[in-house]
């Protein structure tokens, strides 16, 4: 649906109940907005901060500079014991270590993705009050099937994609023009009613940031 078309079916919607016209972009900006939008922290207590909120979620973090960036990756798929994995085929070939064999993604069947060892791409934004990853699936991210399926996910986040809070996060985010957005705070889990905790249910199972500093 097009922007014109909602804007026509809620205008009508307002019509019929009584309610006088109005654009919604005008309602919206009259909605308080009293919370912090922006952070305070330095650029290192901001790393430091996404770095533990990963952490606290069960995520493992990997911080390096860009020129180590190749032994890192290869440091952190040996320590998991991954080989064979999936990357979008904008990942720069430089970043990735020649021990592992990497698979572009080429639409791959879900069956295919699930065959898969893990995946690694790299992100859009990181929020560090939430350890949130933000992936808007452009070239270097990849489509959202591949963040899903595969158990094992290794991301690769530069240091000045991190900012500190969520209202930054989104308006970086929406200053892509997103057709998607995918949120990621920690490696995939559930419970159920009995509060048995279950992971891997919704995305993968294990989670990997590899911080470039």
């Amino acid at each position: 649906m097009t922007g014109a078309a909602k804007s026509e079916i809620l205008g009508r919607i307002r019509r019929a109940l009584g309610e006088p016209a109005s654009e919604r972009s005008s309602d919206y900006e009259t909605i308080p907005r009293a919370y912090r939008q922006a952070g305070g922290l330095e650029p290192q207590a901001r790393l430091a901060l996404f770095a533990a909120r990963l952490e606290d979620y069960g995520a493992g973090v990997y911080r390096c500079r860009p020129e180590t960036l190749r032994e890192t990756i290869a440091q952190t798929l040996s320590d998991r014991g991954k080989r064979r994995l999936i990357v979008p085929p904008a990942l720069p070939a430089e970043w990735l270590p020649s021990e592992c064999e990497f698979v572009p993604d080429s639409n791959l069947s879900h069956a295919e993705l699930d065959a898969m060892e893990g995946v690694v791409t790299g992100c859009t934004v990181g929020i560090a009050l939430t350890g949130t990853i933000v992936l808007c699936h452009s070239a270097l991210e990849g489509r959202r099937a591949i963040t899903l399926v595969p158990d094992y996910y290794l991301c690769i986040v530069r240091a000045d994609q991190v900012v500190e809070t969520v209202p930054e996060g989104l308006r970086l985010t929406d200053a892509q023009r997103p057709a998607l957005v995918t949120t990621i705070s920690g490696p995939s889990a559930t419970a159920d009613i009995e509060m048995t905790r279950v992971k891997g249910v919704h995305g993968p199972r294990t989670l990997d940031v590899v911080l470039v500093e």
